[in-house]
């Protein structure tokens, strides 16, 4: 396929291997670099080149595309990547990073002339690996043509919210807020059925089709139920965010008594030995010894 940008994608975790196996689906030349080797290779199969270095990733690429834990990796990374950059490359930024992380990375992306394109996702792996994620951007008019069709091939939408990076990050914590209040209270629910000898069948059959019951509620549901804890995305990841969104909060002067309890429940599944596994193990935190 031609006129399609070439990409460099930093970080092949859970959602970024998804996300690269999408790029290469819809065509995009994709050049990955992780950390630990062995997981970027597992798109070496589907056509993509694996770089060594994130200098080798970034180099003659249109697109670079970040998505690490958190915004001091994404520094890290980026820091290290320096030697490849050219001006007029853009950056999309799609790690949840946060509102005080995003500072940084946008004055290392004016440093080294980048287009920066804060465009922090929602999903997890399986969307991420069906290219059917959604992908609030925001960042300059120029960025947008050149990125675009990385966005087409990850998502199923991409909302653009203006020119300045930080709208999207914003929404992204908001959004994050409800998603980890929904995913505990389904933890939450089924742990006080097993407390008060109920089955938690007949908790999912009396909100069922109801308002109460939604998509992401069963899908919790369904994973404590089964006890497959396979990670979508994890506890340890999900405390992060956690934390971002109650920091948010505290800045802007917003009491979030929901949201510091929902972080101190993952900080507490995580102590408690289930930091890899999805993030409905957040359930574990309810009981004693987890």
């Amino acid at each position: 396929m031609t006129g399609q940008p070439s990409v460099a994608l930093l970080g092949t975790g859970i959602m970024g291997l998804g996300m690269g196996h999408s790029m290469l689906r819809a065509g995009l030349p994709l050049r990955a670099w992780n950390r630990t080797p062995a997981r970027a290779r597992a798109l070496e199969s589907a056509g993509a080149a694996i770089a060594a270095t994130p200098a080798g990733a970034v180099r003659d690429a249109s697109v670079i595309v970040t998505m690490l834990a958190d915004g001091a990796a994404v520094s890290d990374v980026m820091a290290a990547a320096a030697p490849g950059l050219r001006g007029g490359q853009v950056w999309a930024q799609l790690s949840t990073v946060g509102v005080a992380g995003l500072a940084p990375l946008a004055a290392l992306a004016r440093e080294h002339g980048l287009l920066f394109v804060d465009a922090p996702v929602l999903g997890t792996r399986q969307p991420a690996e069906q290219g059917a994620l959604t992908v609030f951007a925001a960042g300059p008019d120029a960025a947008r043509p050149v990125v675009q069709p990385v966005f087409d091939a990850i998502g199923r939408r991409t909302v653009w919210l203006g020119a300045e990076p930080g709208t999207a990050s914003r929404l992204k914590l908001v959004v994050n807020s409800w998603v980890l209040a929904v995913t505990t209270g389904a933890a939450e629910a089924l742990a006080l059925a097993r407390g008060l000898d109920i089955d938690p069948e007949l908790f999912l059959q009396a909100i069922a089709g109801g308002p109460l019951d939604c998509a992401y509620l069963q899908a919790k549901a369904a994973a404590i139920l089964s006890g497959d804890f396979s990670p979508n995305f994890t506890v340890e990841l999900a405390g992060k965010d956690a934390r971002l969104v109650t920091e948010a909060g505290a800045a802007a002067g917003v009491r979030l008594d929901v949201a510091a309890a929902v972080a101190a429940r993952f900080r507490r599944a995580a102590e408690l030995g289930h930091a890899d596994e999805d993030m409905a193990a957040t359930y574990f935190a309810s009981f004693d010894g987890g």
